[in-house]
């Protein structure tokens, strides 16, 4: 009897040690409607569809427009407002650039939100915009 009551001691005491613990776990933070999220932390929702067919790889060359902003909503590049759309070869771009067009199909606009870790870093250069970016990219073609 004595060690039946000491084994339920035991399973109780566990149980409740676990429940603390997920008490003091602090939950994810929902992501918003549509909003998808990658192993790496690039968050992307699809605003228009694209053509169906092939995706770019990392090493493409692709043309884009697209629009750049800074956490506070600061717009600090676009080709929307340069009127021509860009031209990029995938590994000579931004990690969170070379990761997120590949998601995409000729003609797709997605929305991005690119983390530090995966553009310039909370530091960067001079002329380039720290901390988490959010993209608008429309991909107009590329090839490989």
């Amino acid at each position: 009897m004595k060690i039946i009551v000491s084994l339920l001691s035991l399973v109780s005491l566990s149980f409740i040690s676990c429940n603390q613990n997920m008490k003091e776990a602090k939950p994810g933070i929902p992501l918003p409607p549509g909003v998808q999220k990658t192993y790496s932390g690039l968050k992307h929702k699809l605003l228009r569809p694209g053509k169906i067919g092939p995706s770019p790889n990392s090493l493409s060359t692709v043309t884009v427009h697209y629009e750049g902003k800074t956490k506070d909503g600061k717009i600090f590049d676009s080709s929307y407002k340069r009127g021509k759309p860009a031209e990029f070869s995938l590994d000579q771009v931004i990690q969170g650039w070379t990761e997120g067009l590949q998601l995409m199909t000729r003609g797709e606009k997605r929305r991005f939100w690119i983390p530090a870790n995966l553009a310039y870093g909370e530091n960067p250069q001079i002329g380039q915009p720290g901390g988490e970016l959010t993209f608008e990219i429309e991909l107009l073609d590329f090839h490989q």
